[in-house]
């Protein structure tokens, strides 16, 4: 089959690049608004972009209302954000996060999560999480309905436990979720990881 996204529709278009673009790591962010209040939401179009800066970037759509999302106003008002990995033990408390609550919502509050304070952002952690990443803003970019953001790293927060002897983490010790498509997630477990050598040059 070939598939023309030029005669398709924007939703078509997307659940084809989910399905496709698979797995996904989950970004579940955590900020707090210019008011105090604490918000949570996950985001699958996230990946590393370098480590010098170190830098991640989060595509963040718009409400079905046309406004921002509450993390992307958030991020652009108070310029700090903290990511946080979601593991297969919080799944169903990150989907209740994904809900689209009203900005006046604490997630924390709804998802049964606890704060907990940062060391360089004002945005909590989630104490739940094994690791916890401190961000602030770098850029963000708009793209059509779309705020593409880019945060640079500032600091890592580890649960030690998962800490090889070189002092990375194992992900063999931590069942880590991805995202498919649809309502569809995947897990990494130590049964399914496997370890391919890059080739010496030729």
């Amino acid at each position: 089959m070939i598939i023309d996204t030029k005669n398709l529709s924007e939703d078509k278009i997307y659940k084809i690049m989910i399905s496709t673009i698979a797995p996904r790591p989950i970004a579940w962010i955590s900020t707090v608004s210019k008011d105090g209040i604490y918000n949570i939401a996950p985001f699958s179009f996230y990946m590393g972009v370098s480590s010098s800066p170190p830098l991640v970037a989060v595509s963040i759509g718009k409400r079905d209302d046309d406004r921002k999302k509450d993390t992307w106003k958030n991020i652009e008002e108070t310029g700090e954000f903290v990511i946080n990995v979601v593991t297969y033990d919080l799944v169903e408390k990150m989907n209740i996060t994904a809900a689209p609550f009203e900005d006046y919502v604490d997630e924390f509050q709804e998802a049964g999560l606890t704060p907990l304070p940062s060391d360089l952002v004002k945005a909590p952690r989630i104490k739940e999480s094994p690791i916890n990443i401190e961000c602030k803003k770098f850029m963000i970019l708009d793209i059509a309905d779309m705020g593409l953001v880019f945060g640079e790293i500032l600091r890592y927060h580890v649960d030690d436990t998962l800490l090889n002897e070189k002092g990375y983490v194992d992900n063999r010790k931590i069942k880590l979720v991805g995202r498919l498509g649809g309502a569809d997630y995947c897990i990494v477990s130590a049964e399914n990881i496997f370890t391919l050598k890059r080739p010496d040059k030729r």
